[in-house]
């Protein structure tokens, strides 16, 4: 359950900076500040955004949000339910 917060997170963020960014160096910037992907939980998503994520983009990917962005991303998780299936997943289990 919790890895989903981390794909949502994921998709979230490509949307937001509009290109994809790379999953592996996402996970691995999350495991430099002692947090498992595989377990975080919407706070810790929040706080990444909020703390590390502009420096992240900006270093890493040579990316930057500007303040719409990042409080539209803000949203984006701070609604982020993630018990409920996406319309994806919903699809995908009628079709299969």
């Amino acid at each position: 359950m919790r890895r989903r917060c981390f794909d949502h997170f994921h998709a979230a963020l490509c949307v937001a900076a509009d290109t994809r960014i790379g999953r592996y160096p996402l996970w691995l910037a999350f495991h430099e500040l002692g947090l498992d992907p595989e377990a975080a939980t919407p706070t810790d998503l929040l706080d990444f955004l909020d703390f590390r994520a502009p420096s992240w983009l900006r270093e890493e990917m040579g990316l930057r949000l500007g303040t719409r962005q990042l409080a539209r991303l803000r949203r984006a998780l701070e609604g982020y339910d993630p018990s409920v299936p996406t319309p994806e997943e919903r699809l995908t289990a009628l079709a299969g």
